[in-house]
């Protein structure tokens, strides 16, 4: 079947539909109306602009959004059906301006794939001798605007790829494939993947992104030649009251580096960053442009965001290698490229000239370094999990992964 076909039938199982029967139930279920902000309505609004894959579990309640042709993005997910919330930051203003710009195009997505580094002596985003500025800053289109191929897809998981040539700051072109897997997870798989019991009277969807990249290259990538990281990232909506939660492994400095790296656009004011008792808490209003780094060593492979006013708890995990090398991915070729975080959180805000690119919230994961002979490969995971209720239900789950309950969070700023 051709995987435009395999796309279509599995868009119209969101809709209860089927290839072959219809009648007027079913029509009445692709023609609903459903209000901005739903899952319904970004499922209509983006099928109008590419054949999606909407993977299901937990009897259809869970569902999440895969689009091929906007570089394998998980779109949304919701954990209520397409009446449901819909979980994920997309950009209806990029779409409706319909227009490329050269600089990257931010059509959202809770969960996309990039490789990194941004900046630094290795980057894949600055053209060699071009000074690290946003005029000369651009995102490989095969990340930002090419299509991706479907391998396979079921109404569980779907696996993608994607053949790159991206030409860094040493003046080397690497030739990367890229393979990626999305699998929702039932409840069960979330259990087991997070360790812990769910309590009833909540909502849940989740799934796992396995990532691999291969170096096809005659050449190995080594220090010299500069080389690339797989770098995820997750877009959510932010909320006046919504704030994320790093926890970090406290420690000396000598031993595990610094606590975070907090000025990547400057100093975040004490009101928007907190420390305390080995959990950092920013806050994600879309209305300060901040971010915070945290390396491998001090990372627990886990960060969330909780939103009390859509009682949204969001975790996501990911694979940290403490012994590895992790790229630098500032705007700073003077810096060493070798020392680099593994986690990133992200607070939107107004640019410069009063223009904002979302608002949005982000939480990133990155792999180690590829340090690969020819035909060998980088593999990365990272997962995310949503989970929707009361606070009482929502509490043993944030305090079990993230050390501290919903009412601290709260309370916090």
């Amino acid at each position: 079947m051709k995987t435009k076909q395999l796309n279509y039938l599995l868009l119209l199982t969101v809709f209860g539909l089927s290839a072959c029967t219809g009648n007027k139930k079913q029509q009445d279920n692709m023609n609903a109306k459903y209000e901005k902000g739903t899952f319904g309505y970004d499922v209509k609004y983006l099928s109008e602009r590419d054949s999606l894959i909407v993977l299901k579990s937990n009897g259809g309640e869970s569902q999440v959004i895969v689009s091929a042709k906007y570089q394998g993005k998980v779109f949304s997910s919701t954990a209520n059906g397409l009446d449901g919330k819909s979980l994920g930051f997309v950009n209806y203003k990029v779409f409706e301006a319909d227009a490329i710009d050269e600089h990257m195009n931010g059509y959202g997505g809770e969960n996309r794939f990039w490789l990194g580094p941004e900046g630094g002596q290795y980057s894949i985003y600055f053209q060699q001798g071009k000074e690290q500025t946003y005029d000369n800053w651009h995102t490989p289109k095969s990340i930002d605007i090419e299509p991706w191929n479907v391998e396979s897809a079921s109404e569980s998981d779907v696996s993608l790829t994607k053949a790159m040539e991206l030409t860094n700051c040493q003046g080397n072109a690497l030739k990367i494939l890229v393979n990626r897997k999305i699998t929702i997870l039932p409840e069960s798989g979330i259990s087991a993947k997070l360790g812990v019991e769910l309590p009833s009277g909540i909502k849940t969807v989740a799934y796992a992104t396995d990532n691999k990249i291969t170096n096809q290259n005659d050449f190995e990538w080594t220090a010299k030649t500069g080389t690339v990281c797989i770098w995820m990232l997750d877009m959510f909506n932010p909320s006046d009251s919504a704030v994320t939660i790093v926890p970090y492994n406290a420690g000396d400095e000598k031993t595990l580096g610094a606590i975070a790296t907090s000025d990547y656009f400057g100093e975040i004011p004490a009101d928007r960053l907190i420390d305390k008792q080995a959990v950092m808490y920013l806050k994600t209003d879309g209305k300060y442009r901040s971010k915070i780094g945290v390396n491998a060593k001090r990372t627990t492979t886990a960060a969330g965001n909780y939103d009390p006013l859509s009682k949204r708890l969001t975790i996501v995990t990911f694979e940290v290698d403490p012994a590895q090398t992790y790229l630098n991915q500032e705007w700073n070729p003077k810096k060493n490229p070798l020392v680099g975080d593994a986690l990133n959180a992200y607070n939107d805000g107004p640019l410069d000239d009063g223009s904002i690119m979302g608002p949005f919230l982000e939480l990133e994961s990155c792999s180690p370094a590829a340090f690969l002979k020819p035909g060998e490969s980088l593999s990365h995971t990272h997962n995310v999990f949503h989970f929707v209720g009361e606070e009482a239900a929502l509490s043993p789950v944030c305090e079990k992964l993230l050390g501290v309950s919903i009412d601290e969070v709260k309370r916090i700023f």
